[in-house]
């Protein structure tokens, strides 16, 4: 007998803030997700590494039972050298 899985994707978009840090390090901030951030040694190495902090801190959420905070539609960001949003894509079975 053959089993279907139903799979529920879904798609949430985050936004990040990047600053220069201490030593020339590149501080990224996830602006609505607390406890989301990281820094690399690059611009790109900053966004690689935000992105997988992201990643891990919603699937700790989602193991947890605890919903994932709400992105936000209006971001302020002063002072930051780049900024983005970052789709968080959560499949779910």
């Amino acid at each position: 007998m053959t089993r279907l899985l139903r799979v529920a994707t879904s798609k949430l978009q985050y936004h990040a803030a990047y600053y220069n840090g201490d030593d020339g390090w590149v501080v990224a901030m996830m602006l609505d997700f607390p406890g989301a951030m990281s820094q690399g040694k690059t611009l790109r190495s900053s966004r690689k590494m935000v992105r997988d902090a992201l990643r891990m801190l919603a699937e700790a959420h989602i193991e947890a039972g605890e919903p994932l905070p709400t992105p936000m539609v209006d971001i302020s960001i002063s002072d930051a050298i780049f900024a983005e949003s970052i789709e968080l894509e959560l499949t779910r079975t």
